[in-house]
């Protein structure tokens, strides 16, 4: 009993991204609901939701790429060094996976696809 109650404390301490990671059909229904919502969003707790899945795909994606780079592989994209993407074209660019794909798509691997196509590695 008592290994089943510090299991569950556990689980309950993670991340909701490392419990269960959010797939792209999620993400952006949540991101239309705030855009909706205007200024109003700032005060929405889908937002930190959406940014902290975000980053947690990111760091993912990124040590997946720095792994394949060390070990001589190909990676997966080849961002530029500085620079980045404003919420909106990230946004934009998940929307470019077909709507069929989004439900089993984890933000992940939409990430990883939409990366791909934006910073193809030469």
């Amino acid at each position: 009993m008592k290994t089943k109650l510090i299991a569950a404390g556990l689980l309950a301490a993670l991340p909701v991204s490392a419990a269960s990671a959010m797939n792209v059909a999620d993400f952006l229904l949540k991101a239309d609901a705030l855009e909706k919502k205007g200024m109003m969003a700032l005060f929405s707790s889908d937002l930190k939701l959406l940014k902290g899945e975000v980053e947690v795909a990111g760091k993912q994606l990124r040590s997946e790429r720095l792994a394949a780079q060390k070990a001589g592989r190909k990676p997966a994209y080849c961002p530029p060094a500085k620079g980045g993407m404003s919420p909106q074209e990230l946004v934009a660019l998940l929307r470019t996976i077909p709507p069929a794909q989004r439900p089993r798509t984890e933000l992940k691997d939409g990430l990883r696809t939409v990366f791909a196509r934006k910073y193809p590695c030469s």
